[in-house]
């Protein structure tokens, strides 16, 4: 006769597991794709403070969701990197160049005939996937980071490495008039001013754009892999292989490495290249298994030195107008202004700068007085293309004077008896220690308001 005792176990046994079993499925549907990364349709997220409604790869490695924005109950649809403390944004949805930020309670929904769709709390459509030819049977959220939209023949229709924002991840690829767009600034996912374009001709370019248009000034980057002497070694496609390479594939089968001998293990490191905000194109790598404060570390970038590659036929310069760019140890760019000048947008550096003071011909006259101006001596800066004239050969002094007297004149520098005098606004303004220059900015002594009021110019719109 069997023991009670252990029949009355293997019955606790017994109705734990159903139990467990049961529970199951009262678990939401996202729950069951964090263990395969597989989505069904019908499936949907929720934006919400607690940030608890996700899809994750199978590792966990990725998370697909609403990720928050401060404090203000914002949420971009994005993807990031779910197991390190800096949850890096890698992917996200935008719209007619600006970011599909939601509010909270909006929902993203895997549809089978539009494919991701976001929605506001009210219904409105904020931002869909689409897809090509056909019906979307399930989603993936894979490993690489890609979120794919798949038929029933496992088919892609649609997947988020073929439509890029700002960063590229190992095993995905740029075709021609493929490109990376940069964000506004490190909190504002908008389009910003910057660009990396594999063009029709194969040359791997970086350019600034002038907003709100999409028209691109000439690169302050190129690799040249453009058709030579030797047949086919235009540029192809760019490659992020899953070892950590970053190389423009010819078409003949060569490649252009972006960076001779940098590579770091991508089996030990997540590795990630991306377009700052400030037009730095950097490659990074942040250890898997850490302990303490690690963050992530730069492998290389391109240009070395954007303060000085930016010149007039590439566009106004990453700090924006009457600004100067210093750069730093890391080679990202800071941007200040010089005395008697204040930020544009105090919350944004990288948007210029504006005179505290009012300058011109009429309003000097207005003032009633000859002593109007100090003048502040900068060393090494230079503003390269805002000059209207030329003097030479010329005396410091004599610079400092002809400007002092000019009511045109806002800046004046001098280098190898060479003067040349600057009206606002001042474009391109960087730090360079090889120029051995002087610069006289005129200051006024009184901002306070005219007796009699005068037009003054606009600010530019975009900067």
């Amino acid at each position: 006769m069997p023991n009670q005792v252990g029949v009355r176990k293997l019955a606790m046994a017994f109705t734990v597991r159903l139990l467990l079993f049961s529970s199951l499925f009262l678990l939401p549907v996202s729950v069951f794709a964090q263990t395969n990364g597989s989505i069904a349709v019908g499936d949907f997220l929720t934006a919400t403070a607690a940030n608890s409604s996700l899809w994750l790869s199978p590792s966990g490695d990725f998370a697909f969701g609403f990720f928050p924005l401060g404090s203000n109950g914002l949420f971009l649809l994005s993807i990031w990197y779910a197991k390190i403390p800096d949850r890096t944004i890698v992917w996200y949805a935008d719209r007619d160049n600006e970011a599909a930020v939601a509010p909270k309670g909006s929902t993203v929904n895997l549809t089978a005939n539009s494919g991701l769709v976001l929605r506001s709390p009210q219904g409105e459509e904020l931002w869909k996937s689409g897809t090509s030819a056909g019906v979307v049977a399930n989603g993936v959220m894979n490993d690489t980071g890609n979120f794919v939209l798949q038929d029933r023949n496992s088919e892609s229709l649609w997947e988020t490495f073929n439509n890029p924002t700002d960063t590229l991840l190992p095993g995905q690829t740029l075709e021609r008039s493929g490109k990376l767009s940069s964000r506004q600034s490190e909190t504002n996912y908008s389009k910003g001013r910057f660009q990396l374009l594999l063009q029709e001709d194969g040359n791997l370019v970086l350019s600034t754009i002038n907003l709100p248009t999409n028209f691109a000034n000439e690169p302050y980057y190129a690799t040249d892999t453009t058709s030579g002497t030797v047949a086919g070694s235009e540029g192809k496609e760019l490659v992020f292989n899953v070892s950590g390479y970053l190389y423009v594939l010819r078409e003949n089968g060569g490649k252009y490495n972006l960076a001779v001998g940098e590579v770091v293990s991508a089996r030990d490191n997540y590795i990630r290249a991306t377009l700052n905000f400030d037009g730095i194109f950097a490659q990074y790598y942040h250890p898997k298994n850490f302990t303490g404060n690690v963050s992530w570390t730069i492998l290389w970038s391109e240009p070395d030195n954007i303060c000085q590659r930016i010149t007039e036929s590439s566009g106004v310069g990453v700090c924006g107008y009457n600004s100067i760019c210093t750069l730093k140890g890391d080679k990202r760019p800071t941007c200040g202004c010089p005395t008697g000048f204040s930020l544009l947008d105090p919350n944004d550096p990288y948007r210029g700068c504006k005179p505290d003071f009012i300058q011109g011909c009429k309003e000097d006259e207005l003032s009633g007085t000859k002593d109007l101006y100090d003048v502040e001596v900068l060393i090494n800066t230079d503003w390269p293309i805002s000059d209207y004239v030329q003097l030479k050969p010329f005396t410091a002094e004599k610079c400092n004077e002809s400007c002092f007297q000019d009511c045109l004149c806002a800046v004046a520098i001098f280098r190898s008896e060479t003067c040349w005098k600057k009206k606002l606004p001042l474009s391109n303004g960087r730090v360079d220690v090889s120029l051995n220059s002087q610069a006289f900015i005129k200051v006024r002594k009184d901002n306070s308001t005219l007796p009699i009021s005068a037009p003054q110019l606009p600010c530019p719109d975009e900067l």
